[in-house]
């Protein structure tokens, strides 16, 4: 198993946002993470990659114990993090950011470089040298998963990857993240859209006010309608 979580909590001050949260993802697996907003999933992610200083629980990746090392450590390990408002560098150009990014070649999984990562989003071939302020949202969101990659990355978190984004990104995006899984790369995506999940994703969980209320096939919550309506519907 590629990670195994259990138990995780995770607190901002006084409030408890995530209560037990256990789930698993397989290698080469793409898994969503699927809920309303506020539900918990961006703190999900957030906790998984330290960035939450309040929190418990026990998360395995690859074998490993990483629930209380710090967020540059896991990075190392091989966990990346693509965060909802992307926060790539505005000033640097598309290779300036991607430079930045580069990790060591690991034993196990792709190697990416940047001409792999220009076939993978061909808009970032097109604009090698152009800043990433002068971008649209689209095309932010690819450089900010492209720059992740570099990290040559085991297992991927991808927070509302198509959120905001016009349905040909949406499309280009979910074409990007089944080459990913082809490639071995272990993905979770945060979602509200089951669409999009449906399109990429392998197995779903469903997150209600920081617990797990559902985890199975996508097809599943598509033949039951009264999960969709009560934990999905705005």
């Amino acid at each position: 198993m590629k990670l195994m979580v259990s138990g995780l909590n995770a607190f901002y001050g006084p409030a408890h946002i995530l209560r037990d949260v256990s789930f698993e993802v397989g290698a080469g697996e793409v898994v969503a993470m699927l809920g309303r907003n506020g539900a918990g999933k961006s703190t999900t992610f957030k906790a998984l990659v330290g960035l939450v200083p309040q929190r418990n629980g026990k998360i395995i990746f690859e074998d490993k114990d990483i629930s209380s090392r710090p967020t540059y450590e896991i990075a190392r390990a091989g966990l990346g993090y693509v965060p909802e408002d992307r926060r790539i560098f505005t000033e640097l150009t598309v290779e300036e950011n991607l430079a930045i990014g580069r990790q060591k070649t690991r034993t196990q999984g792709a190697n990416w470089t940047p001409d792999k990562l220009y076939e993978l989003f061909p808009n970032l071939a097109e604009m090698r040298s152009r800043a990433g302020g002068r971008m649209s949202g689209g095309e932010q969101q690819m450089l900010t998963i492209a720059r992740t990659l570099m990290g040559n990355p085991s297992l991927v978190l991808l927070d509302e990857p198509s959120e905001g984004l016009a349905p040909k990104i949406v499309e280009q995006m979910a074409r990007a993240i089944l080459v990913m899984k082809n490639e071995g790369l272990s993905v979770v995506i945060s979602e509200q859209n089951l669409h999009f999940a449906r399109l990429i994703s392998d197995r779903a969980y469903i997150l209600e006010k920081g617990h797990i209320v559902f985890g199975g096939m996508i097809a599943e919550i598509e033949a039951r309608p009264e999960i969709r309506d009560a934990y999905l519907s705005v």
